[in-house]
């Protein structure tokens, strides 16, 4: 969500159009600002403290205390604002802006980053229980607000059909459907959108090692898998190394099947780094084992970095490439098959070559920035087609990403 947040600014401001990112933290600018900081402070601080003693009511807290502020931010800001379109990243920022909009000339669309619904979210983290109190309540919240945004943009088309497998109104919304998207890390500072850029990557730096993977180390990113079949490649008499980018509860787990598999010398968990596209060059393929995914800003960037990819096909990730072209798709419940899969790319050189730079082709054409955000920028003002009855033209001035925290940057 951060990232989608990230590059859509990045876009509009280097294409002239005026946005402004809209957030609960907003509310403690203004007359009063110091009192309004210290009660954000310890409203939020609370949540803090609730995390420790209990999950769903930290839920509870977090959602319900964000939505508050960022209502009263909208609010003050849409009061005296003409026509614009308010793109909110969660149901409770859409709810926040129908509340506080002024009219129906104030668009409010949501994208839809979630996975089902954020009560699985949220279930899967092991904040709340799967069908709990705390679960239903935000899966209530998603009935009521979803059918009535003026707009939906989904991240993947089997974004939109688990949506719509268990909340069926969603299909009388005007929707798109809209890849993620990421700027093209050759294109350069003063690039404009819809630049032509070569369609083979930049040359490689040194050799970082043989596979990276990127992404939070949760459970639902699967990690413990690829040490499996890294364990399972060794075995074979192929012992590939793997660098993980990225934090989470998961660290010491990881490390300590890492030792009890006997591969701690090809797995390094290099924690977050700012810098993960600059570095992906220097790898061989980019391996991903998620369990469900609404979308994958990290085999994006990959692709952008010419890395052919290996992935399981779970959720929306068999969107992102073909099997056998952009890289390979493996099974997540048996390593050695994988490993067996891994290894029949690897050691064909030619054809690493060959899916590295249809992985940048595929890249350029689906998830560059340039070539996608005017999609989504036309969706936002209202011009775009959407896909349920009803769908018309609004006047838009200045799409405004907003939503809770977890919408920031």
């Amino acid at each position: 969500m951060h990232t989608h947040v990230r590059e859509l600014r990045r876009f509009l401001e280097r294409s002239g159009h005026p946005a402004e990112l809209v957030t609960p933290h907003g509310w403690a600018h203004g007359r009063g600002a110091a009192l309004r900081r210290l009660v954000l402070l310890a409203l939020f601080g609370t949540g803090a403290v609730l995390e420790r003693v209990s999950g769903p009511a930290h839920v509870w807290w977090y959602r319900t205390s964000h939505e508050v502020f960022l209502r009263r931010t909208l609010a003050r800001r849409l009061g005296d604002a003409g026509p614009c379109t308010v793109y909110a990243q969660c149901p409770l920022a859409a709810r926040a802006a129908l509340s506080a909009r002024s009219g129906p000339h104030q668009r409010v669309v949501l994208a839809v980053h979630f996975r089902i619904s954020q009560a699985d979210e949220w279930a899967d983290k092991g904040m709340v229980g799967r069908g709990g109190a705390v679960y239903r309540w935000i899966r209530s919240t998603e009935r009521a607000v979803v059918p009535r945004v003026d707009g939906l943009v989904f991240v993947s088309e089997w974004a939109r059909a688990a949506l719509r497998a268990w909340l069926p109104q969603a299909g009388r919304v005007p929707s798109t459907v809209v890849h993620n998207f990421v700027a093209n890390p050759q294109a350069g500072a003063g690039t404009q959108p819809g630049y032509a850029v070569p369609d083979v990557p930049a040359p490689r730096p040194p050799t970082a090692g043989d596979l990276v993977s990127v992404g939070s180390l949760e459970a639902v990113k699967n990690h413990r898998y690829l040490l499996r079949i890294l364990a399972a490649a060794r075995r074979s008499g192929h012992p590939y190394t793997l660098d993980v980018f990225g934090e989470g509860v998961e660290r010491g787990r990881l490390l300590a099947l890492a030792e009890e598999l006997g591969i701690s010398d090809l797995v390094r968990l290099q924690g977050f780094c700012r810098d993960v596209p600059d570095r992906l060059p220097g790898y061989r393929a980019y391996v991903h084992a998620s369990y469900s995914e609404s979308s994958s800003f990290a085999i994006m960037e990959a692709m952008a970095a010419g890395l052919p990819v290996l992935s399981s096909s779970e959720g929306a990730l068999h969107e992102l490439f073909d099997d056998g072209v952009e890289g390979r798709f493996w099974p997540i419940d048996d390593p050695e098959a994988a490993a067996r899969i891994l290894a029949e790319l690897l050691e064909d050189g030619a054809g690493v070559t060959a899916a590295g730079r249809a992985a940048r082709r595929r890249f350029l054409r689906d998830y560059d920035a340039g070539a996608v955000a005017p999609r989504l920028l036309r969706f936002l003002q209202g011009g775009g087609r959407g896909t349920a009855a009803g769908s018309g033209s609004f006047p838009a001035r200045r799409p405004a990403p907003a939503g809770s925290r977890r919408a920031r940057r």
